[in-house]
This record gives C-alpha cells, structure tokens and sequence, in this order.
C-alpha cells in the first residue's frame, strides 16, 4: 500500500513552499484541495486550465509526490438549485483538468441525510437520494468524457449512510467512471461495535470498486466518542488493513485527522500493523 495524506495538513502555503514541505514527509501522494493547500494562486472556479494545471502537477512530480486524488468536497444534496448547479459546474471542472494535476480521480461526500427534513418529515431521504442520484448521473457523464473516476465517499451520517446504499447507488448510476473512497471510520459512525460487519459487508458489496482508501481512527474520552490520528484508538486497523491489501493490493491509502509532524510516526506504526 502507499500512503498519502491531505495536501493541507501542513497548512496553506504557496505551492513551492507547500511541495518543498510535504517532501519531508514519508508519503508517495497527497490528496489536493486547491484552495485549501495552494496559497498563492487562484484556482477558484473558471480559472482552471491545462496550463495551470501542469503547472501545479509539474511542481508536485518535481517533489517525488503524486496527486493521487483532487478533493473538491461539494454539497450534491444542496436544497438550493441555485447553489447545488454552482456546486455541479465547479466539480465538473475539476473533472477537466484532472488529468493535466495527474490525478485519476476527483472526490466528493454527498450531503446530510437530513438536508430535506424540513421540507418533508416522511420523504425527506427518498427526496435526498433523488436529489443525489440526478446530480450522480450528470458527474458521471461528465467524468467519463474525460477518462477520471467521480471517487463517492459515504459517511453514515450522510446521504450515502450504509455500504448497502454505496451498492444502490453503484446499481441505479450504472458506469465505470464512478469509483468508491472507502472510509471504513466514516461508515461505522458511532456503530463501533458493529465496525467488523460493517467493514465486512462493504468489501462484499463493493470491494471491486474501491479506488481510494481514507484512514482514521475511533478514540473515547469523558464517554464521548471521536476520531483522531490512524492506529492508535479503537478501529481494528491492522485487520483493515490486512483486508485492504487482499481486495485492493497497492491501493493508496490517505491519513487523515493528523497533524504535519505526526505523519511519519503514524506511516511507520501503519507498516508496522500491516507487516503482522
């Protein structure tokens, strides 16, 4: 497995500075959120372009790092038309010029569960997942045009809550340009007891679709539960990992909820776990 981590953990710089940092670190990619990492230049929407790109790519490869992913986290579900098409286009221009950053894929969750509760107490989650199924099919296209993957992550609090509903929305947004971020943490949620079931029946359900890993871990304190740094909490992580390996050998994995000096302790404890 590689391991990578968010460009921006280590704060938004100027992208010399952010790349000449990130080199310190042990990882071979990043995950890059434009506006959140690069400092010194504007990458709003409609400012991308090949050049640009390139630019930004050729600085990363000069540093020995891959762009294994752009995130570009919008709200699918956004209850405002007006808002959600902003949304769309900016993504879908991220879907662009993906290549030309080098990364094979951009990366998006997918709105609260609840974003149509008010609106209707009883059809609040069918009107989210219409709402997210549109917005799907249109990245999907989109996507496709462009030779990427559209990365879906779920979180159980979100529209995609449960390995079952990854596997729905694989089945009605029938491409292969849609590929899964698997954050086993984000699906358990606060189902820490059920985390072994819950990670067994994602692979089951989309293992052959997992194009990207996310990594944190499960702490208690003060009998509230968090998520902090990978492999130190309550998260079965070597076991994960092990399965990890076996359904997706060489997959990149991305550290998440760290800080800058904490990622090569945490990279060399996960090669520990993962080497038993």
């Amino acid at each position: 497995m590689r391991y990578g981590t968010l460009a921006h953990t280590v704060g938004c710089l100027p992208l010399n500075e952010l790349t000449a940092e990130l080199q310190r670190h042990d990882i071979s990619f990043v995950q890059l959120a434009l506006s959140k990492a690069i400092q010194d230049l504007d990458t709003s929407t409609g400012k991308l372009s090949p050049g640009l790109a390139n630019y930004i790519g050729e600085a990363f490869e000069r540093a020995g790092i891959r762009i294994g992913v752009l995130g570009c986290y919008i709200n699918p579900v956004h209850p405002d038309p007006a808002v959600r098409r902003q949304e769309i286009e900016r993504f879908k221009e991220h879907l662009r010029y993906a290549r030309h950053f080098g990364a094979p894929m951009v990366a998006t969750e997918t709105g609260a569960l609840t974003t149509f509760q008010e609106l209707d107490p009883f059809r609040y989650e069918e009107i989210g997942w219409e709402t997210l199924r549109a917005t799907v099919e249109e990245l999907a296209e989109e996507a496709d045009k462009w030779g990427v993957f559209l990365g879906l992550e779920g979180v159980s609090s979100h529209t995609l809550s449960s390995p079952e509903k990854m596997r729905r929305i694989l089945d009605e947004v029938p491409t292969s340009s849609i590929g899964v971020v698997f954050d086993p943490c984000n699906l358990i949620g606060e189902d820490i007891d059920r985390q072994d079931e819950i990670v067994d029946s994602s692979f089951k359900l989309f293992g052959d679709r997992i194009i990207l890993a996310h990594l944190k871990d499960i702490y208690y304190s003060d009998n509230t539960m968090h998520q902090g740094p990978p492999g130190g909490g309550a998260f079965h992580t070597a076991t994960f990992l092990s399965k990890l390996q076996e359904h997706k050998p060489m997959i990149d994995v991305s550290l998440e909820n760290i800080t800058g000096p904490q990622i090569n302790e945490t990279v060399a404890l996960l090669e520990k776990l993962s080497s038993k």
